[in-house]
């Protein structure tokens, strides 16, 4: 069974968060009941499919996992979409798992003294640097406030000094939640530059030998205990060179620990937050050194993206996304036998509905424009089959013109309302809008945007790469539905959440899922026959990087 790893784990906050939306239904006027068509008639045999016990939970580079693979492919090829890869269906994705063991304390002096942090309790640490060893020998610690360079924002924590073969520490989060100031980045709504994933990469491009992040539960959203389940054990990442710089070493601290560190520095965890948050922060050196050693076993795996696409009649260079992951968790051998991980909502959903919109699209006119339809491996695992076309894309970024990511539909039933994650990111959001309001539905907003779930699905992998991307979800106003049903969805779906339950089952209502692939399909067609350029709104993180691919394309 795929471990459960760093992106899996500080996602689950969201589910509880799911809970308590589904404990307030908004009263809306009009019908109480859905007429909705079906959307694809071979829809449920796809999910039914790949949630089936033969593909024994679809973990990546497993025999379930590739029994998924080809049942993806070969319906796209019955579907009649062309091979996107030199002929095939599939893009190669090198996944290696990482194992590090004897971890030596992490220990920080000074001239008058040293303390000595143990593994797990105090601190996590590791790499992902293709390496048998890794150490920070006496590396001086240089605090970098929140790590963040921004010029969209005027922000730069790097300013003036040289971190080369150092050891970063950052705080977790960005300056606008920390002052809940709408002025500040996104104000109460995390920005990448809050992102952990962020802190690690922006340290390497600075040249640092190591970073080390400051836990804290409310910015970071989650507790030391998922910081520490989730570093420990095997790790995933891509496993060949892809030329991104890498640190020697990259972890946590434990807030108390943190404390102790920045005392022996000569000022309390507090002043160093104070300083952090003004706009004229400049990094420091500490006057303390850091050691820690320990060692890492690699087992390389190879699995697959599943790309098929229509050529468009006009533009064929220009593309549209549709993206879901195919992987699940697997199995797992317990006293009571072998358990499967099927993960039906979690996201043969997803996947059944890019096969479905595929075959609706492959069955009527031309696009002017081309669609892309891509089943992304090991997202369960990182992100990383979407992280692999991000870095190393088929079709061009520069001409592609969206994308949408569906990552597990609602299958609870029709409903008034569409949840975007990431709301006020992107123009893809007003073409949203649009083809909602034909279903007499509106958008709202996830209730808890500072706990940064738009940086946690496949759709980020590309958005990093400037391409506008929209990730959303049938909502939680449910047609001709009371509280007492609500109260039954939020227990269901937090009770069968990664977990073996998570199967087609009786309380699975299907319209729901129809109505949203209606909408994702209509979306997909306008910009399809369109001449329409999405960007992201004006001061978002990822805007520059669109603007330039503007500039290309001129």
């Amino acid at each position: 069974m795929i471990s459960q790893v760093k992106q899996y784990l500080d996602r689950l906050p969201l589910f509880a968060v799911v809970m308590t939306m589904m404990l307030s239904i908004v009263s809306c006027g009009g019908p109480k009941t859905a007429d909705i068509p079906v959307f694809c008639d071979n829809f449920r045999t796809h999910v039914e499919t790949l949630a089936s016990d033969d593909m024994e939970g679809r973990a990546p580079s497993t025999p379930g996992g590739m029994r998924a693979v080809e049942y993806i492919e070969n319906e796209m090829q019955r579907i009649g979409l062309k091979p996107a890869v030199n002929g095939s269906y599939r893009q190669e994705v090198p996944l290696v798992e990482i194992t590090g063991y004897n971890f030596s304390p992490l220990v920080i002096r000074n001239e008058q003294t040293a303390l000595s942090f143990e593994y797990l309790s105090d601190m996590v640490i590791g790499t992902y640097k293709l390496q048998d060893r890794s150490e920070l020998k006496d590396s001086e610690l240089v605090f970098v406030g929140y790590g963040v360079v921004a010029p969209e924002f005027g922000w730069n924590d790097y300013e003036g000094i040289d971190v080369t073969g150092k050891t970063v520490v950052v705080l977790i989060n960005d300056p606008g939640f920390a002052l809940q100031d709408e002025s500040m980045f996104n104000g109460n709504a995390m920005t990448y530059y809050g992102r952990w994933t962020y802190k690690f990469e922006e340290a390497a491009r600075q040249g640092a030998a190591g970073a080390l992040i400051v836990h804290q539960t409310e910015p970071a959203s989650y507790g030391w205990d998922v910081v520490r389940n989730s570093w420990s054990g095997t790790q995933y990442g891509i496993g060949v060179d892809t030329g991104a710089p890498r640190l020697e070493a990259e972890g946590w601290l434990q807030k108390d620990v943190a404390r102790q560190v920045f005392e022996m520095a000569g000022m309390t965890l507090e002043d160093a937050l104070d300083k952090a948050l003004d706009p004229d922060f400049k990094p420091f050196t500490m006057g303390v050194h850091a050691s820690v050693q320990f060692e890492n076993e690699f087992e390389h795996t190879t699995c697959y993206n599943v790309i098929g696409y229509i050529e468009g009649a006009e533009y064929p260079d220009e593309t549209i996304i549709y993206m879901g992951h195919w992987d699940h968790l697997g199995m797992v051998e317990t006293d009571q036998g072998v358990e499967i991980y099927n993960g039906a909502v979690d996201n043969a959903t997803g996947v059944g509905a890019i096969l479905s919109i595929a075959e609706r699209f492959a069955a009527g006119e031309t696009p002017a424009r081309s669609l892309v339809f891509m089943a992304v491996t090991a997202e369960e695992s990182g992100l990383l089959g979407s992280r692999f076309y991000g870095e190393n894309p088929v079709f061009p970024l520069e001409t592609t013109v969206g994308g949408i990511n569906i990552d597990a539909l609602n299958v609870y039933g029709a409903t008034w309302d569409v949840s975007v994650v990431g709301y006020g990111n992107s123009e893809m959001e007003d073409y949203l809008r649009r083809h909602a309001a034909n279903q007499q539905r509106h958008l709202v907003s996830e209730p808890h945007p500072e706990r940064g779930y738009f940086y946690r699905s496949d759709h980020i992998s590309l958005a990093r790469q400037g391409v506008p991307m929209i990730y959303a979800q049938g909502g939680t106003d449910y047609i001709g539905r009371d509280e007492a049903y609500a109260r039954m969805v939020a227990e269901d779906m937090a009770a069968r959440y990664h977990a073996p339950t998570d199967v087609v089952h009786d309380k699975w209502v299907w319209e729901g899922m129809h109505q949203d692939m209606w909408m994702f399909y209509y979306l997909g067609q306008e910009f399809a026959n369109s001449r329409v350029w999405p960007n992201w709104y004006e001061g978002n993180e990822f805007r520059q990087l669109r603007d330039a691919s503007a500039d290309k394309r001129r």
